[in-house]
């Protein structure tokens, strides 16, 4: 069996696997146990590298981390990571002092932003302290994009949102507000030497169906109603309201309506619920407010009775489904629900009227750009694009992936480097040993469960739409929730050559996660373990062959709880327990290539 390469820096980082798991790939354990020592602004700090909005994702993050979460594995329910991750934001001290510096200096080079969302003020946050001039053209009179416009205040407060966003404004942003771009042509004859577009998914889908336009005055577009109430643009609403779709944003419609005085709210699903795209705890969070959630429903029409809408018919679904997916699909009937507003939230798409289609940039059949999923660079050498405006909708957390990314493809592009020019990233070792059986982490199994987030009762969340419903942890339930982390970045370390194969670390371990067997082929190998692999997607450890027998040391990373006890066991300190820190390259490293390049490396 091949040794594992211990030098790719992708073998430690795919066993953090929230790290992993993270587009953004923030360092996890490494915050959380800050948060242990009541380390706050610390753990802030750390957030803050990769996921630049830590306060605005500890509250609306898609959570990508906590079903990768090892803990999942031991007792179901993954470390609360979103959760901690406000608690660091909501603790924290001044962290002006520790942003970064400013040149006075600027470089000369400009480039323009349009809208101001997370993607585009991630590549600001990341180019103004190379003394760019980035100019931010946002249509509407606030900054923050979607998460502004379309997450209610009550998940999302305002001042949150205002904190984390003035961090890179006041960095030096020339932004514009109220400044819609109507003509990428001429954006482009200003002359900037890039052009970032992070404009989003702007535009709702529509539900074609008889009634549509005849009961136009009370059926609203989710996305288009969402951001009307932001702005107190509308502050009411019908009695009984109908939700179509059951994403996210379905979510936000449906608990926004009872804010606004709805009695009943029905969530239209048409298929069953484990196909729903809304998150669980969004789910969770409807119901709790009495949201009733109807599935198997179809739209067929609208009601129109005396020019007004009174509702609307659905056909009764019925599906086959085999292993997770639909193989057959039946219409049972239909029936009539009464409704006094609809709002569809079935799905948004990106648009363009305002990029002209002779500029060299390119359009696929869904009118998106075509762009390089690694560099964001569309067809047009200058131009970028990042966010929903990219590849469709996805979440806070990707934009931000997709800002640094951008920004690193402008930083090489305006000085004449390869937009695929990036540095690897790197793996840093240390050991946390500090005595012989002791470690500079605590690495006691914590059995308790995952804690719960209290809210804010019903009866007061409803009297103010932007009372905000989650109280956040307290000092009990964070204490307790750090502890459930195993510390996955903690790693086991180990040396072959010192091995003497006295089976000391196997003996001890409670999962059953170490095996020395002879060498073979992988398959061979893998069914002589000594506890059978459940997580193929997790690769085994193998060493190389041990000196006294020429056997292999076999690790089942995917149920290790990096207790520290083989280290402990180990006389011959064959086993380390040392912290991986992964190295994320961002556009101010990627001078190094600059430098590379003219000395002619």
């Amino acid at each position: 069996m091949k040794p594992t390469d211990t030098s790719n820096p992708d073998h430690f980082h795919q066993v953090v696997d929230c790290q992993w798991g993270c587009p953004a790939h923030t360092d996890v354990p490494e915050y959380i146990r800050l948060i242990a020592q009541g380390r706050f602004t610390d753990a802030y700090m750390v957030n803050r590298e990769s996921n630049v909005f830590p306060g605005i994702l500890g509250r609306v993050c898609d959570r990508p981390c906590e079903p990768a979460c090892r803990r999942g594995r031991v007792d179901d329910k993954p470390v609360a990571i979103c959760r901690l991750k406000r608690v660091a934001a909501d603790h924290k001290d001044d962290i002006s002092g520790l942003l970064p510096t400013i040149p006075k200096h600027k470089n000369g080079k400009r480039i323009a932003l349009i809208g101001a969302g997370c993607a585009s003020l991630t590549v600001c946050n990341d180019l103004l302290p190379l003394g760019y001039t980035c100019t931010i053209f946002e249509a509407l009179n606030k900054p923050g994009g979607l998460m502004r416009s379309n997450i209610p205040s009550f998940r999302l407060p305002a001042q949150v949102l205002d904190e984390e966003i003035n961090h890179i404004v006041d960095m030096g942003v020339d932004l514009r507000l109220q400044t819609a771009v109507k003509s990428m042509r001429a954006l482009l004859e200003e002359g900037y030497d890039a052009v970032f577009v992070g404009s989003g998914a702007p535009k709702g889908k529509e539900l074609a169906i008889p009634g549509r336009q005849e009961g136009d005055a009370n059926i609203h577009i989710g996305i288009d109603w969402l951001e009307s109430v932001a702005f107190k643009h509308v502050e009411k609403i019908g009695q009984r309201v109908l939700i179509i779709g059951v994403g996210n944003t379905a979510m936000d419609c449906c608990r926004t309506s009872l804010r606004l005085g709805a009695e009943n709210v029905k969530v239209m699903a048409r298929k069953p619920r484990e196909f729903f795209k809304a998150s669980d705890w969004e789910l969770e969070d409807a119901e709790e407010e009495q949201v009733e959630i109807v599935i198997n429903h179809a739209p067929k029409a609208f009601v129109i009775a005396n020019g007004k809408l009174t509702g609307m018919i659905f056909e009764l679904m019925e599906y086959d489904i085999d292993q997770g997916r639909i193989t057959a699909t039946r219409v049972t009937g239909e029936t009539f629900i009464a409704a006094d507003d609809v709002i569809l939230a079935i799905g948004q798409e990106t648009a363009f009227p305002w990029i002209e289609r002779d500029l060299g940039i390119e359009f696929n059949q869904w009118d998106e750009p075509v762009c390089a999923a690694d560099t964001y660079q569309s067809t047009h050498a200058g131009v970028f694009f990042g966010g929903d405006a990219a590849f469709g909708p996805k979440n806070i957390i990707w934009a931000v992936e997709h800002g640094h990314q951008a920004a690193i493809s402008i930083h090489n592009y305006v000085h004449g480097l390869s937009v695929t020019d990036r540095l690897p990233p790197t793996m840093n070792l240390s050991s946390r040993k500090m005595g012989i059986h002791e470690w500079s982490y605590s690495n006691d199994f914590e059995p308790a469960a995952r804690r719960k987030m209290e809210h804010v009762s019903l009866v007061e969340r409803f009297r103010k739409l932007d009372t905000e419903v989650e109280l956040g942890f307290n000092a009990e339930q964070t204490a307790c929730e750090v502890e459930r982390c195993l510390n996955c970045d903690i790693q086991t370390v180990f040396t072959d050559q010192l091995c003497i194969e006295c089976d000391a670390c196997i003996d001890i371990c409670p999962t059953q996660c170490l095996t020395i067997t002879e060498d073979g082929d992988a398959v061979d190998v893998t069914t002589r373990l000594t506890a059978t692999v459940e997580n193929p997607d997790q690769p085994l450890f193998a060493s190389g062959q041990l000196t006294q027998t020429g056997r292999i040391m076999i690790k089942d990373e995917n149920v290790c709880l990096h207790c520290g006890l083989c280290a402990e066991r180990c006389p011959t300190a064959a086993w380390d327990m040392q912290k991986s820190t992964l190295g994320i390259a961002y556009a101010g490293d990627h001078d190094v290539l600059r430098g590379m390049r003219k000395c002619g490396s």
